[in-house]
């Protein structure tokens, strides 16, 4: 059993090579999906080992023994393991539901300021135009979803660069990537090694606009100059949005536009590594599940209700 536990925790640490490496491999929607799921699934293993653990150290003290009505001591590992385990786990919980905390809280506020701006500001359809000097633009998810962008952000680009910029964020919208960036910012608080796999997940996401922004205005090259661009002259620029509200100037931009200046990725059978990922993600679920029916197995035995 507490071998099982611990599986999700490590094999985690292999998931940012492994979805580095995806992303490179795969096209970039499909890549986005892969990556996050996951990371969820990874995600939500970790958390349940840990909360296993905690568990696990409640009912060696023999208070919660007696609320369990264990009538027979819970054979587990020895308790120079288990103890600081468990310990150990309830310092990780902690920390995790605190940053967890704290960024909800922050994202919130960040999304009731960016909308607000965005009512503000005059509208055409679903495009906002907020009237500042710095340049900037983003996809805003919520009812209806917005595209946000300046005056300084506008005054940039010529009129075909912004029907680009526009149909790269209007690609965020319809894909739905806010949940995709949700998702990850809420497993990057659940295991450390989730972190770098955030920004690949934020990576594919814009590649994934990306490369529908080009499909929409026909033209590839366009499409990496008004990145560039918009790039180029919004680096300095960081608005009060939120971190799953998706903009143009996220991630490593030369090498997004290095993809769009060369040939748009094929549909193939899926590479390698994308089966190791999900092959990874997959052993994370069962040494999980396995290890949590384990150990409600061991507590119905020490409860009487089943025989070891």
């Amino acid at each position: 059993m507490t071998v099982l536990l611990l599986l999700p925790l490590v094999l985690t640490f292999a998931l940012p090579a492994l979805a580095r490496r995806t992303a490179d491999r795969l096209a970039p929607a499909a890549a986005l999906w892969l990556i996050t799921v996951s990371a969820v699934v990874c995600a939500g293993c970790s958390l349940a080992a840990l909360g296993a653990f905690v568990l696990i150290g409640l009912l060696k003290v023999s208070l919660f023994a007696t609320l369990g009505e264990l009538v027979h001591p819970l054979r587990t590992a020895s308790d120079l393991f288990v103890v600081p385990a468990a310990a150990t786990s309830v310092g990780v919980l902690a920390v995790c539901a605190w940053t967890l905390a704290r960024s909800v809280c922050r994202q919130t506020r960040a999304f009731r300021a960016a909308r607000s701006e965005a009512g503000r500001g005059p509208a055409a359809g679903d495009l906002c135009v907020v009237d500042s000097p710095h340049p900037d633009a983003y996809a805003l998810p919520g009812r209806p979803h917005r595209i946000v962008v300046t005056t300084g952000m506008l005054r940039s680009l010529d009129a075909a660069e912004r029907e680009a910029l526009f149909a790269h964020e209007r690609a965020h919208n319809q894909g739905g990537h806010h949940y995709f960036l949700a998702a990850a910012e809420l497993a990057a608080h659940c295991h450390p090694a989730l972190r770098p796999v955030r920004e690949t997940i934020r990576l594919a996401a814009e590649r994934a606009a990306d490369e529908a922004a080009a499909d929409a205005v026909g033209d590839r090259r366009l499409t990496a100059r008004a990145i560039a661009r918009a790039a180029l002259v919004g680096q300095a620029a960081r608005g009060d949005r939120p971190d799953f509200a998706p903009a143009v100037t996220t991630g490593p931009v030369p090498q997004r536009v290095q993809a769009l200046l060369t040939a748009p990725r094929r549909a193939a059978a899926p590479s390698w590594i994308a089966l190791v990922l999900v092959a990874c993600a997959g052993l994370s679920f069962a040494a999980s599940a396995t290890g949590v029916i384990d150990f409600h197995h061991r507590v119905e035995v020490a409860q009487g209700e089943e025989r070891g």
